[in-house]
């Protein structure tokens, strides 16, 4: 390792080192041995006066110690043994695991060019009957994910993870940001019991730890799911959770830089930021990075810069809700408030669409008569709203789905529903061909083809 200079100055989140050459640049790497290896990456440079942010704690360091530039940078595995494995932020494993033929990347190196991108990528079919009829998503598309606790967004994740890798023998990559240490623990006995832990790669910067350390962990993340993407030419599925919290991490690490910040204390870099990750979750001619973000909505307010910031990039949501979840269906999603680019006729199709806008149109009435028929009863509505309102209740039940990975606790076999299937369900009963059914036989089935067996 080549000398960079000595520390000068130390604080929590910053060490300061006069440099002895001037080959050291913003994002290189150095290090210095004092009880142990303490690593640091290099913010700024100002003549020969270096920033630069520590990985962890500085307990212990001291003014004068010697500071060595580290070859590569900041990288992570980047081979075959990504799958299976837990990292953290700076690529070293953490669950116990070892790797027996090193063979790194540099985090920070990958930047698509425009002419690797591909925009016409083919269409993501999950399997999800939800998903697939309203919020339908194309290779490469950039999804946010937003739910609370208890909502079932874990099972849907590893549904998601699932389907995807039997489809499309496809793995992929989870990304946690400044989210509990207990909960990274828990998704990752559940992805062991579901037998999925084996079809991804998984990387944490927990809330415990700082700035730096949570600020990094996509890239990192990225970098493994553009290893499938780009070496192995899969279509990968990248779960982050939570894009806020990078933005935090780097709304606190400008603030130990002393630079000025934007409305709410937010990096005055905080567009620049979020675009660098977001652009390289595309499509090319090799494979695909298809995205789900959750976002944190601080105060409830989707005005707020970070979240407008996020959000300005996705290309659809899918919204789960506790209400929904309270009636029983699962999976829990709010079809008011779920959207996708991709529900237009020119991409999905005449019927598709038209088929959306109607199911739409009967939930929304139904929503209506429901406080109707609590008041004064079934009996008062007219022919077409005693149709719509059952209907309704039909396709509500119809867009519920059994899950592969909840088979061991609801003893219901998952099931794998083709689009072409869910358009002429959803058609049959819009049609009335199932006004005779009691509604609750449409509860937690696959396709209707299926159910008439």
């Amino acid at each position: 390792m080549m000398k960079a200079g000595k520390i000068i100055s130390i604080s929590n989140m910053r060490v300061e080192i006069l440099l002895e050459q001037n080959k050291v640049k913003p994002g290189d790497i150095v290090s210095t041995e004092h009880n142990g290896i303490h690593r640091f990456e290099i913010a700024r440079v100002n003549g020969n006066i270096a920033t630069a942010i520590p990985f962890d704690n500085v307990k212990g360091l001291r003014k004068g110690l010697d500071v060595n530039i580290e070859e590569g940078g900041l990288a992570i595995q980047y081979s075959d043994e990504i799958l299976g494995k837990v990292f953290d932020s700076y690529g070293n494993l953490i669950d116990g695991n070892t790797i027996e033929t090193v063979r790194t990347k540099n985090v920070y190196e990958r930047n698509l060019k425009l002419n690797e991108i591909d925009i016409d990528g083919d269409i993501l079919w999950t399997g999800i009957k939800a998903i697939d009829f309203f919020a339908p998503m194309q290779k490469g598309f950039k999804m946010g994910l937003l739910g609370g606790a208890g909502v079932g967004k874990t099972v849907l994740i590893k549904e998601l993870i699932n389907n995807v890798y039997k489809g499309l023998r496809s793995n992929s990559v989870f990304v946690g940001i400044g989210e509990r240490s207990r909960e990274g623990k828990e998704l990752y006995d559940e992805m062991l019991d579901a037998n999925l832990i084996d079809k991804m790669s998984m990387v944490f910067g927990q809330m415990g730890e700082n700035s730096m350390n949570r600020s990094r962990a996509i890239y990192s993340g990225l970098t493994l799911a553009e290893y499938l993407r780009d070496e192995k030419g899969q279509d990968v599925l990248l779960f982050i959770d939570n894009m806020y919290r990078f933005v935090q991490a780097n709304a606190e690490i400008t603030a130990e830089m002393e630079q000025l910040p934007i409305d709410n204390g937010y990096s005055s870099t905080l567009l620049s930021d979020i675009a660098a990750v977001e652009e390289r979750i595309n499509s090319t001619d090799k494979g695909s990075i298809t995205s789900f973000q959750t976002v944190y909505i601080p105060a409830d307010d989707m005005n707020d810069s970070a979240v407008h910031a996020i959000t300005s990039h996705f290309d659809g949501q899918i919204v789960l809700d506790r209400k929904v979840a309270a009636k029983g269906i699962y999976p829990a999603i709010n079809v008011f408030k779920t959207s996708s680019k991709l529900i237009s006729v020119d991409k999905v199709g005449q019927r598709h669409y038209q088929l959306v806008q109607e199911v739409l149109r009967y939930m929304s009435r139904y929503n209506e008569l429901e406080e109707i028929v609590a008041v004064l009863g079934i009996e008062e509505l007219s022919t077409e709203d005693y149709n719509i309102f059952y209907r309704a209740r039909k396709l509500r039940n119809y867009f519920t789905q059994p899950m592969f990975v909840a088979e061991q606790y609801t003893n219901i076999p998952g099931k794998f529903v083709a689009i072409e299937d869910v358009l002429t369900d959803v058609e049959a009963i819009l049609d009335g061909k199932y006004d005779t059914t009691d509604e609750n036989r449409f509860a937690y089935i696959g396709n209707l083809h299926e159910y008439r067996k």
